[in-house]
């Protein structure tokens, strides 16, 4: 059932764990307690949090005295999460196959993994189907267009005049769905959730120009694995380019502050 985004996207991500930890673990952390909000997790309640990289959704869930389970298609990102919260139960899994028996779960949470599957649909369906009838799935993805602090990245890389390699493949059109309120949404919608909602969460994310080059000059994420497939010259240029338009963003004290928005819609199975 994978597909060439998939498999594409389980290369970008094979031993980034560290790196990623390092650079853009921070910022995706943003949206998890409104996340899990969304998601009615509490005390008592059994939480799955899908795609869990290294466990920030999962370590705020059990702070709430959660019954936490966790899973990640990165077997370096399930030992950093295990690490993070040695009470749950982390294991191994990749949507949209997970290894859970039907209405396992009162509350499912995915922060920013339907960004990395190749069929979101099927994905959103799988969590619905290890969702008790009547519990609540929560899920975030980037919006589009790209806030200004989240094109950062992508402007360097445009200017440098890279564009995305041929082994990179962009999910599939008949896979894809609009990145706004309504579009999001409606994908739940399709999925079978009732009570959708969906709402834009906007953050000023703060970090230094070393920090934020960490992560695509570590080959992570997407962005990453494009600067990375580059030569030397071409990185040493989207490095300069970065670098000149991080002026717009500088702050006193050598801080950077990129603005981000993410959509987060929820619903009930």
């Amino acid at each position: 059932m994978q597909t060439a985004f998939d498999e594409s996207e389980r290369r970008a991500w094979a031993g980034q764990a560290n790196a990623y930890a390092a650079s853009f673990a921070k910022l995706c952390a943003y949206p998890v307690p409104e996340l899990l909000d969304a998601a009615g997790v509490r005390e008592g309640v059994r939480v799955l949090d899908v795609g869990t990289g290294t466990g920030t959704a999962a370590a705020v869930a059990y702070e709430r005295g959660a019954k936490v389970t966790a899973v990640d298609a990165e077997p370096g990102m399930v030992a950093e999460a295990a690490l993070a919260v040695p009470e749950a139960d982390v294991r191994l899994g990749a949507l949209p196959c997970l290894p859970f028996a039907d209405d396992e779960f009162d509350a499912v949470v995915g922060n920013f993994v339907l960004n990395h599957v190749g069929r979101p649909r099927e994905a959103l369906r799988e969590l619905r189907r290890v969702t008790r009838q009547g519990g609540r799935i929560a899920v975030t993805i980037w919006a589009v267009p790209a806030a200004a602090g989240q094109a950062l990245l992508g402007r360097a890389v445009q200017a440098a005049g890279v564009t995305r390699p041929a082994h990179l493949p962009a999910l599939a059109p008949e896979d894809d769905f609009l990145r706004t309120e309504q579009g999001f949404a409606a994908l739940l919608g399709e999925a079978g959730l009732t009570d959708v909602v969906c709402d834009t969460l906007t953050w000023d994310h703060q970090t230094t120009l070393a920090e934020w080059w960490s992560g695509p000059a570590a080959g992570v994420a997407t962005i990453g694995q494009i600067v990375t497939s580059q030569n030397p010259l071409v990185v040493a240029e989207i490095k300069n380019h970065f670098e000149s338009l991080c002026v717009e963003f500088a702050a006193p004290g050598g801080v950077l502050v990129l603005p981000h928005a993410a959509l987060m819609a929820h619903g009930q199975a």
